[in-house]
């Protein structure tokens, strides 16, 4: 099994910790044998447990989305280059990461009002804590939006979570890996760090 078992988590709470931390998931499909890939924010919606997200009409891979259609999401959390130099035994250099695959089959929201509300619903979540910006549903932007985007759900049938922290080496080892983690990754995800690693 690759990654080795003490590199994965089945931990649904950390996996969704890492979806809403770092929303913006790619978007793999395939098309005549060729692999696919789009950038686009997603959300996990907590009530249906589902991913919820919409993508520009005109990318090429749309023609991939169809309802039933098998997909998969990567959400990558923070990386890092970890040096020999931070561990207190002699070891070789490696790369530390949190990485969320997620695989799912593709319903897609083809009504206007539905559509309208996946918008709104990322918009909330992407403007917390403050929420400086309200999208409100009569915004007549939207009306003409809705029209060159395709909104869909994702209806989630495997998670792997793939958690590279050093966890077998000693503790001390360990807590020096994830100290260099959070110092690439600057102060603002260090709580999210701690709660992964915990």
């Amino acid at each position: 099994m690759y990654p080795p078992p003490y590199h994965q988590s089945d931990d649904f709470q950390k996996m969704i910790a890492v979806i809403k931390q770092y929303p913006l998931g790619m978007l793999l499909t395939v098309r005549n044998g060729k692999p696919l890939v789009t950038h686009i924010p997603i959300i996990y919606n907590e009530t249906t447990g589902k991913l919820v997200a919409h993508i520009d009409k005109q990318n090429p891979q749309v023609e991939t989305l169809t309802d039933g259609a098998e997909v998969t999401v990567v959400f990558k959390g923070p990386d890092t280059y970890i040096s020999p130099s931070v561990y207190t035994t002699k070891q070789l250099p490696t790369w530390n990461y949190i990485i969320v695959h997620i695989t799912g089959t593709i319903h897609l929201i083809n009504e206007a009002e539905a559509a309208k509300e996946t918008m709104i619903s990322m918009t909330h979540f992407l403007e917390k804590p403050d929420h400086k910006f309200v999208l409100e549903k009569d915004d007549i932007r939207m009306d003409r939006m809705i029209h060159y985007i395709q909104a869909f759900d994702i209806t989630i049938t495997n998670w792997e979570g793939k958690f590279k922290l050093s966890q077998d080496k000693n503790p001390q080892d360990f807590e020096n890996a994830k100290q260099a983690l959070i110092k690439k990754s600057g102060s603002l995800v260090t709580g999210f760090i701690d709660r992964i690693y915990k």
